[in-house]
């Protein structure tokens, strides 16, 4: 099948965005996915924090993973996103807090900007104390206590949206 049209390459957007979020209940990841594939994000790691309720083996997270994937990628198309984000188990806490640029959720941080691109969002029972004194830039979301799924929309809107005003 011809292409419609001459072929165009497009460069991605600089600099990458990441929201890395806490696993959460029921179907909920997936909503967050879809939402983050639909904002922009480049990125989406899920790991389990101390704090965490759900817990997933390596056989699950294989299986929880693929699925997610497939959300990103139906989100995509219905977005009509150029490329696919990244869809990723991280597994830690550690393993996210050692990315490059990365700062933590939590009320008392400072506005979410591109210098931290990569967010991470605890879980609905927050940061621990050892998370909390792992030394990471903190950012706000907003006034209010968030719901993780929310939490995790609303940083991936607020970066792709600085991202945008570049």
């Amino acid at each position: 099948m011809e292409p419609d049209g001459p072929v165009v390459e497009v460069a991605a957007p600089q600099p990458s965005i990441t929201i890395a979020f806490a696993l959460v209940k029921g179907e909920r990841p997936e909503l967050v996915v879809q939402k983050l594939t639909e904002l922009g994000v480049d990125r989406v790691e899920l790991f389990v924090a101390r704090r965490s309720v759900v817990r997933w083996d390596d056989d699950r997270a294989a299986h929880h993973l693929d699925r997610l994937q497939r959300v990103a990628r139906e989100a995509s198309m219905q977005s009509r996103r150029v490329r696919l984000p990244a869809v990723v188990w991280s597994a830690t806490f550690d393993a996210v807090a050692g990315t490059s640029g990365a700062a933590l959720a939590e009320r008392h941080g400072e506005p979410v900007g591109l210098d931290h691109p990569v967010v991470l969002v605890g879980p609905e029972g927050g940061w621990s104390p050892e998370e909390l004194g792992y030394g990471l830039h903190r950012v706000v979301l907003g006034p209010h206590v968030l719901r993780a799924e929310t939490a995790a929309i609303v940083a991936g809107a607020l970066l792709v949206a600085a991202r945008m005003r570049r």
